[in-house]
């Protein structure tokens, strides 16, 4: 049985989880998510714990059991505290700017890239003297905030020589020697 859709979810206070079918929605004091679930796989809440069963033992219910379990947990989590992740510009010249829900990046392009972001993601850009250029993200919904970032990301992913791009705060990067080092 797999270990993480057997483990129960207990709700927190000031969150309510209700079960439609097979549509289960979220409310905490973050914000609201929804998301459809198998209807191989059943959902039971009892004294504010929530548990996962599955109907047949194939692999491919059985990975649906653990991955819902996830998915429920992580938005529970998220209307609760939320999730941030934040990014740091590397290179010379690069900068961030903000206005509203649009992020302006300056990544050594002839042009500077807009990206109009969702209005669930709060978006936050400074750029301090003697420090890279950082972009951070907050939201309620783990798995936006994190496409949101790898979009964001993507633009100038970190190159290996030099190390200039845009990285995770935090992410180490494998750095190469290059021709000079080879005689």
């Amino acid at each position: 049985m797999s270990r993480i859709g057997k483990s129960p979810i207990t709700i927190p206070e000031g969150v309510t989880v209700t079960i439609e079918k097979s549509n289960v929605t979220v409310k905490g004091p973050k914000g609201e998510l929804q998301q459809v679930v198998d209807e191989e796989v059943g959902i039971t809440i009892e004294d504010n714990v929530i548990t996962l069963s599955r109907t047949s033992e194939d692999k491919e219910v059985r990975s649906k059991h653990g991955l819902y379990r996830s998915l429920i947990f992580n938005m529970i989590e998220g209307v609760t505290k939320g999730y941030t992740k934040e990014l740091e510009l590397y290179g010379v010249g690069f900068r961030a700017s903000s206005q509203g829900q649009q992020l302006t990046l300056s990544i050594g392009y002839s042009h500077a890239i807009v990206m109009q972001l969702p209005a669930e993601v709060k978006l936050e850009a400074e750029t301090k003297k003697g420090q890279p250029p950082y972009v951070k993200l907050e939201s309620h919904d783990k798995q936006l905030i994190g496409t949101v970032a790898a979009k964001i990301r993507s633009l100038r992913k970190p190159e290996p020589y030099k190390g200039k791009g845009i990285r995770y705060k935090g992410e180490e990067i494998r750095r190469k020697a290059g021709k000079t080092a080879a005689k």
